[in-house]
This record gives C-alpha cells, structure tokens and sequence, in this order.
C-alpha cells in the first residue's frame, strides 16, 4: 500500500460537504502498485471484500477528491479519463464483466462505493462512466443510490436489455448473451419482455435527485439503436424534470466510442461542479 496526503476543501464534486476530520484525512489506496504506469499515472490494482478493481491515482489529487468510476472496457478511448486525471481526479474501475449490470454487479458496486467513498477517502459523489452495455450497471445502480451520485455520462449506452442483448427491437442483438443475461436477473424470457426496471424505466430517483446526465451516441448505431435508448431515455427523464444533454456524432455508428477532443464532456461537468 502507499499513502498520500493532501489537504482538500470544503466543496464536494456536485454538492455535499466533507468534515474537517476528512479534509485531512490520508488517502490509501488498496491494492498492489503495478509495475507500469497508465499514460504516466501510477495504476493501483487490488481485490477486497470479493471484488477486483482497479484505481489509477493523479500526480495531485483536486480538493475535491472527484472520481469517474468506469463500468466497462477499461482503456477502451482513455481520453477523457488521462483529461480528468491531468486535473487532479482518481480513474475507478471494479470489474463486473458479463453481469449485465444484474443483482450481483449492484451488490458489487456497492461494496466498491463503500471501498473508494470509506476509506480510501474520495468523494462522495463520483461520476458514472457506462460505455455500450456498461450503461446497464451504472443506471441500475445510481437508480439505487442516486444520492451518491455526482453525474451520468453514457457512451453509446445500452439503456433498456431488450434492444441488447435481446435484440428486441431493430438490432441484431445477441442471442447468447440475451441468454446470458436473463440468468443473471433471474428471469424466464416472458418476464424478461415485461421487466419494467431497465435504465428507461427507472429514472424518476434520478430525476428527484437532479442528478446532471450527458450521453454521447453515434447517430447511426445499429448495435445500439439510438432511438431503443438514449432518445427514449431522453425525452422521459426530460418530462420528469431531469437534466440531460445529448452529444450526436453524425453518420457514426456504435463505435468509436467517446470523442477525439473530450471538452464538451468537461465542460458539462465544471458547469455542474460550479453550481
């Protein structure tokens, strides 16, 4: 283990307030150093309380102690992420591959939450990362713990497992996987047609809870198909009141993922972090 100390102040990534007890508090990564870097920064790998995880630490940490918790694909287009650390944020990734963002990946997510949020000591409040079917994970969960929640950003996100894996709707899906995941919900093929907790389904804790939502689609997905997902996600969680920006990238299909240039998902989170 390696500790640092940094001295923070009082302003949590999207609201809340720390203690003077915590202000001060060290930070302790769990874990094992690697012997590599990832783009320069020091790469924590570690396994606690039956999860494995990942934590890769800025050269300075921000007062805040902000934190993008990545669902899924790590590494996959860092650019955001080597961007948040240059200013100061933590990069956390806990593995819950081929769970389909079911029971067990919540019960995962929430041990890593009080991991990284107890006594590693972060912030409170990080902000979700969900590309492709990791946007099953992440809304699943913050729609269980949105008060723990700074923001969403989705990246081409799966929002309803019908579209994918199941194929449902105009893409192909993935019968396999489709299989897969209604084993992890515990679900028959009828009742998984009928399951009305996909991310779709559930917005209203969010929306109650003003959490800031930014999604980033290819306009011409046929994996998965914008208007199955984030276009339906979108203008419901719009009629709850919600606040959700929409980046389209025209004539781009599922991939590539994120953008050449992440400044506009930066500035959507230092408007948030102003307010």
């Amino acid at each position: 283990m390696k500790t640092a100390c940094y001295a923070i102040l009082f302003v949590v990534l999207t609201g809340g307030i720390v203690s003077a007890e915590e202000k001060n508090a060290p930070i302790t990564y769990p874990g094992t150093l690697e012997g590599k870097s990832v783009h320069g920064y020091d790469q924590y790998a570690f396994e606690a309380d039956g999860i494995r995880g990942l934590i890769v630490a800025p050269k300075q940490v921000a007062a805040d102690r902000p934190w993008i918790w990545r669902a899924r694909f790590w590494g996959h287009e860092p650019q955001l992420e080597t961007a948040l650390l240059a200013r100061g944020w933590h990069v956390v990734y806990v593995d819950v591959e081929a769970l389909f963002g079911g029971p067990e990946a919540v019960a995962r997510w929430d041990t890593g939450y009080k991991l990284m949020s107890g006594s590693v000591g972060l912030s409170k409040k990080p902000v979700l990362e969900g590309m492709s079917r990791g946007g099953l994970i992440i809304y699943n969960w913050a729609a269980r713990n949105p008060e723990k929640v700074g923001a969403i950003y989705g990246d081409a996100p799966v929002c309803d497992f019908k579209s994918w894996p199941g194929g449902k709707g105009k893409g192909p899906g993935n019968q396999t996987w489709w299989q897969d995941c209604l084993r992890m919900y515990g679900l028959t093929e009828e009742e998984g047609l009928r399951y009305d907790k996909n991310p779709i389904d559930n917005l209203r804790p969010l929306a109650d809870a003003g959490v800031p939502i930014i999604h980033v689609v290819g306009a011409a997905d046929q994996a998965v198909p914008v208007e199955e997902n984030t276009a339906i996600l979108k203008d419901r969680y719009e009629k709850l009141g919600g606040k959700i920006e929409v980046i389209s990238k025209p004539g781009v299909g599922h991939h590539p993922h994120s953008l050449k240039d992440p400044a506009p998902i930066l500035d959507f989170f230092d408007r948030f972090r102003k307010k």
